[in-house]
């Protein structure tokens, strides 16, 4: 079953910082749909993910991030 989650990521500032952070994120096994706003320091990830996983792979990129 797929599902929608959001996390806030802090440490975000720019285009980059998203492109990092959805590369990373899009790499776990499940995840469909990744949107990522530095703006808003939102994540949000679609697909059947385990939140550690999510969160590990935002401090993999160099963020930290929370379920929302």
């Amino acid at each position: 079953m797929s599902t929608t989650t959001e996390y806030q990521v802090t440490g975000m500032t720019c285009g980059h910082c998203e492109m990092s952070v959805r590369e990373e994120v899009s790499e776990i096994p499940g995840a469909e749909v990744v949107e990522v706003s530095s703006a808003t320091g939102k994540l949000v990830v679609s697909g059947d993910v385990d939140d550690a996983a999510v969160i590990a792979a935002v401090t993999e990129a160099g963020y930290t991030a929370t379920k929302a």
